[in-house]
């Protein structure tokens, strides 16, 4: 029988030139009968790790190999046919990626002749074979002899017989054989199309552009040995060579057996021997001797076990980190996996104490799993680079680098590419791409296309939506993990290329995170997390300002008012639990414990949520429902969380209790739970679990029910480990917002961008929690936010505005939560908050202040700034210290000299004087006497505010539309809180979050806020799909719908939507907050009357009003 092996094969990771994805490539080559198959991308080893995880599920030969590209054009598939060829070619690729810029590889034929030795190579004929081809193999074949082949392929042409006879002829001349091969592009001949559509993108160009560039045909896909015999008939020595290249090469992904880095950690002591030192060192130090015997035993089980499996070196390496971070004054908190051990909390690598919680060691380190445990550290965002360059200096670049991301084609940047490919028009793309929500990764339904005015029936639409369906998930390019670091033993590029990242002083290797895991080698996560950042800015002004020092370990813990704080939804800012899920929660909940909010963490999650397991805990926690255990077992596992399995490791207890299950299969259950939603595989321990409770006396429906509510944890279960870490962080901001309003609002400023919120929510609930919030200023703020020390006398003197109502509000909060701070102080916003405005520019202001900025011309003069960055701070507001508005202070930057003269060859920093005046200017010939200006209407400086700041301290545009509102029956948010459920009613707001959760069966949830508070808005799909573009695009948006009442939570479930962007044109009116906004025409009910507006207009307002306000957080 005929044997073939395909070994010319491209994937998608040929970055837009292969059209199908490794798993399709392996499972169709399966199918046809192909004896072994080949991937050999361009320049790189990116797709071999999927493709050989693929060819092993489907039991098929896979030989991984790149396929080489000179600078020159000359292309050679290479196959290493052993480990030490392998790490030849690792470094090739490596020195390729590292003197080409990011996502380029350079490489010469003398650079292959280099790395060659114990590599196949298959040379790969161009259309027309010439005397640099010929020359080309010819030294090849000298080099490398008997370990050079000669590929042929037919390119389906008038002149194939030809073409295949003069390389047959080639073949005798540089003595190697010829190897049979159809130089696959994709899996079938259906995705021809798809394959010239990202020739196009690659090219720059569309379809009726691309010409030559374009394939003759749709021939270069998998095809069966019985079509390749035929085809290559006369040649059929060509195939049998397949074979023999084939046995040549024995290498398999396989043999790359991780090891551990070996440093010396200490001279006299093993590493660990030197672990169990340090982590008996830190439990004495953290229980002052008195060690309870429980976490004794812990330790010596966990001890033992990382002995066994030799991890010491890797415990050793993360504390390295960690303490590195804590010498360096470092926020830095230890997640995930292993971090929450006991052996971890001892080193310091989290602040989770391991009493707390009851733990399963087996979810972190088992004998049987033949991996590394996984510690992730959460650091500081904005000093996380220290910490990465630590670990470069420490073991070396050709030791350490990060893991890729692979970013692939979302729906939106898939329509745009195929759309430009296809010829359409931009204003088509855009608009069939602002059709998609967010990140989607669905394509957009003929429905979509046709509410945005397109006909989807048309050829070049319909096409353009079945292709960009089909690039949706195809990857773009490698970029760096948030992270994630590779670190061995030898030399690192031994094992895999590596590349330049696009940041200077980073390199990255090509395989992601998944391929990492599929290959067993070692991963430490070094992350960035924002509230990390605000909680350690928190602690140094706490310092500063009330004279406090505190960590993570020292924030008083169990403090009634912090939870009676979060038992009214008042989290916004905190950390996990300011999400509008979240705050549903909370006051259903109530918690009054750190479990509590360890819980609080874990069950608004789509695990707990699709497993049916909220409700009956909330039930049971509440009394409503009596919690039974049918046997004693189940109890120790479940009594913590009221008889419902919340977390992973109660999935996995119950597996080991009730089912019988071994701790390593237990394990292997949690893995199923993680990889549910891509293969399913939880399926495969459904009839051992279910059995295995049957036989231990368990009723069957029982065991059934237990096992749907394990199989929820495959949408996304959160482990206890995780939830811990997590709710420690919860409890500490909200420690802070609770007692010290100021200061969180002042920390979480200078850490955005983070969370759900903007910095004008944020402010608004720092001014609602009584905090005085002062305004961007050239002689008051820095860079940063900071907080000015005031009180009532310096109020009553006029030094500060604090108004009544802010007072009342702060003493209201402070008496409801029991708080009661030293001293108050002032949040004064900082210059970074200004849009615009450079940061070297706003330290120069700050720097060269002195005594203060006494003119816009003194700033000029004295910063050296350029009149254009003088205008940004004008446009915001910032001169009012001096006594000028916004229109004087713009007024003032127009008569400075040079003022726009940059654009004729002058930067504009310095006077523009002529020599004949020059001593007129010493004596202010350019001052020009003051000049009043007519003050700007409100509306006009709060829609000025928005635009430059993202907020204003001085009034909510909503106020500005109350009285035309009120005519239209639409109701301040404040009345929500008395009316009662079930009434309908009509609302209007400021879109600030629009979130559609992927365990909400396409529910969207909107936040809008008025001058009186917010309103949490529920759109069901139908509604959704109805209003579509109403929802995705409004910045101001009119609602009608149901009130929704439970406890403390209120939602309005929205059955009319409407965009009134529109609307936020008029605040530029002239008008004071609450005055009315005159109109010839007062709107209806329903949006602007037609005889006042028409369609062109009332688009100009929409797009004009869109530039003036921020977009909204959307979250998917």
């Amino acid at each position: 029988m005929t044997y073939f092996a395909e070994l010319a094969v491209t994937s998608n990771f040929s970055f837009l030139r292969g059209a199908s994805h490794a798993d399709e490539l392996v499972a169709t080559a399966k199918v046809l009968g192909i004896d072994a198959i080949g991937l050999a991308d361009r320049n790189t080893f990116s797709g071999i790790v999927r493709a050989h995880k693929a060819a092993k599920e489907h039991g098929l030969r896979f030989l991984p190999g790149v396929r080489l590209v000179t600078q020159d054009g000359f292309e050679v598939v290479a196959y290493p046919t052993d480990r030490p060829a392998y790490a030849r070619l690792c470094r090739l690729l490596t020195l390729g990626y590292r003197r080409a810029p990011k996502g380029a590889c350079y490489l010469t034929m003398d650079d292959i002749l280099l790395h060659g030795a114990g590599v196949c190579f298959i040379a790969m004929s161009p259309r027309v074979p010439g005397k640099g081809f010929a020359d080309y193999l010819a030294r090849l074949a000298q080099e490398f002899a008997s370990y050079v082949w000669l590929g042929m392929s037919r390119l389906y042409g008038a002149d194939d017989v030809r073409r295949l006879t003069a390389l047959a002829s080639l073949s005798v001349r540089c003595c190697v054989p010829l190897l049979a091969t159809n130089d696959v592009l994709y899996h079938g001949p259906e995705r021809r199309r798809l394959q010239d559509v990202v020739t196009c993108i690659r090219e720059h160009c569309t379809i009726g552009e691309a010409g030559f560039r374009l394939e003759a045909n749709a021939e270069r896909h998998l095809k069966p040995t019985v079509e390749m015999a035929r085809i290559f008939k006369g040649y059929e020595i060509a195939l049998q060579e397949t074979k023999q290249l084939v046995e040549r090469c024995r290498f398999s992904l396989d043999e790359l057996a991780y090891e551990y880095p070996d440093d010396v950690f200490d001279d006299a002591l093993s590493p660990q021997s030197l672990l169990e030192k340090l982590t008996y060192e830190g439990a004495a130090a953290k229980y002052a001797g008195n060690v309870p015997a429980k976490l004794q035993a812990t330790l010596a089980y966990e001890l033992k076990l990382i002995g066994e499996l030799r991890y010491a070196p890797y415990f050793l390496t993360v504390y390295d980190i960690v303490r590195f971070a804590n010498e360096q004054n470092i926020l830095c908190q230890g997640r995930g996996s292993a971090a929450n051990s006991a052996v971890c909390y001892c080193l310091g690598i989290t602040a989770v104490d391991p009493t707390e919680i009851d733990l399963l060691f087996e979810r972190f380190v088992s004998a049987e799993r033949n991996e590394p445990p996984d510690i992730d550290v959460d650091f500081e965002h904005e000093r996380r680079e220290e910490v990465i360059q630590y670990i470069y200096r420490k073991y070396g670049r050709d030791r350490a680098g990060l893991a890729a991301t692979v970013v692939t084609y979302r729906a939106r940047s898939a329509i745009r590419e195929v759309g430009k490919a296809l010829g359409l028009s931009e204003d088509v793309v855009g608009a069939m791409a602002k059709m998609t929500w967010g990140w989607s990764s669905t394509g957009v339904t003929p429905e979509r296309v046709r509410e945005a005015g397109l006909d989807p029936d048309d050829r070049l639409v319909a096409m353009s939506l079945t292709l960009a369906s089909e690039l949706i998930g195809f990857p773009r390019h490698l970029s760096q993990h948030v992270g994630g670091f590779v670190i061995t033993r030898g030399v690192l590029e031994d094992v895999v290329p590596i590349q330049n990242a696009a940041m200077d002083e980073r390199t990255i290797v090509e395989w992601d995170k998944d391929d990492l895991d599929t290959l067993g080698i070692l991963k430490i996560d070094v992350l960035a997390l924002g509230m990390l950042s605000c909680i350690r800015r928190a602690f140094d002004f706490l310092e500063e300002h009330y004279g406090l020092r505190h960590g993570l370990r020292t924030i008083p813990q169990g403090d009634a008012a912090v939870y009676d704080m979060l038992c009214e939804a008042d989290s916004v800012g905190v950390f996990q639990v300011e999400s509008r899920a979240q705050m549903s929660m909370l006051p259903r909940l109530k918690p009054r414990d750190f479990y509590d909010l360890v819980v609080e963490v874990a069950i608004v999650r789509p695990g707990p949520i699709q497993g049916d397991m909220v409700h009956p805990y909330l039930r049971r926690r509440n009394g409503e429902e009596d919690v039974e255990y049918p046997s004693e077992e189940l109890r120790q596992v479940l009594e913590k969380t009221k008889g419902v399995p919340l977390f992973q490791e109660q999935a996995m207890k119950i597996a080991i209790v009730a089912a019988g299950f071994t701790p390593p299969e237990a394990d292997g259950l949690r893995r199923a739970m993680a990889t549910f939603r891509r293969n399913g595989t939880i399926y495969d321990f459904e009839h051992k679990f279910i059995n295995g409770m049957v036989e231990r006396g368990y009723e069957a429906d029982f065991a059934t029910r237990c096992f749907k509510q394990i199989e929820g944890f495959g949408d996304y279960g959160f482990p206890e480990s995780h939830a811990a870490s997590f709710a420690l962080l919860v409890y500490v901001s909200s420690w802070l917002k609770c007692h010290y309003p100021d200061v969180f609002c002042a920390a979480i400023l200078n850490s955005q961008p983070m969370g759900f919120y903007a910095p004008a929510q944020l402010v608004r609930d720092a001014r609602e929690h009584g905090v005085e919030v002062l305004p961007a200023d050239i002689n008051h703020s820095d860079w940063d936010a900071t907080l000015e020390f005031i009180d009532e006398d310096a109020a009553l003197c006029g030094q500060v505005q604090i108004t009544p109502s802010l007072m009342h509000r702060g003493s209201q909060v402070r008496r409801k939560w029991g708080t009661k701070p030293r001293h108050h102080c002032a949040v004064r916003l900082g210059l970074k908050q200004i849009k615009g405005l450079p940061e070297v520019a706003g330290q120069i202001i700050a720097d060269r202040r002195l005594a203060g900025y006494d003119s816009v011309r003194d700033l000029w003069l004295r910063t050296g700034l350029s009149p254009r960055v003088i205008e940004v701070l004008a446009k915001a507001d910032a001169f009012r210290s001096i006594g000028l508005d916004r229109r004087d202070a713009l007024w003032g930057v127009r008569g400075l000299g040079g003022w726009g003269e940059h654009k004729k060859g002058q930067n504009g920093k310095m006077p523009v004087t002529l020599p004949l005046f020059a001593h007129l200017e010493e004596d202010g010939f350019q001052n020009e006497p003051d000049v009043h200006l007519p003050a700007m209407p409100l509306g006009e400086h709060v829609v000025n505010d928005y635009a430059t700041m993202r907020l204003s301290l001085k009034a909510h545009p909503m106020s500005f539309l109350r009285s035309s509102m009120t005519q239209r029956r639409v109701s301040p948010h404040a009345t929500l809180d008395h009316v009662r459920d079930g009434a309908r009613i009509n609302l209007a707001g400021l879109v600030l979050v629009r979130q559609r959760p992927g365990t909400a069966s396409g529910v969207i949830f909107a936040t809008l806020e008025d001058e009186t508070g917010i309103a949490n808005i529920i759109i069901w799909p139908k509604i959704f799909e109805r209003y579509r573009k109403t929802v995705l695009q409004s910045r101001l948006l009119a609602v009608r719908g149901r009130v929704q009442k439970e406890g403390l939570v209120v939602h309005i479930v929205a059955d009319w939507l409407e965009d009134w962007t529109h609307e936020l044109t008029r605040l530029t009116d002239g008008c004071t907050a609450g005055e009315d906004i005159q109109s010839d025409d007062i709107p209806k009910e329903g949006g602007y009357a037609p005889q006042e507006d028409g369609l062109q207009r009332l688009y100009e307002r929409q797009l004009r009003a869109a530039r003036l306000m921020p977009k909204s957080r959307d979250f998917h």
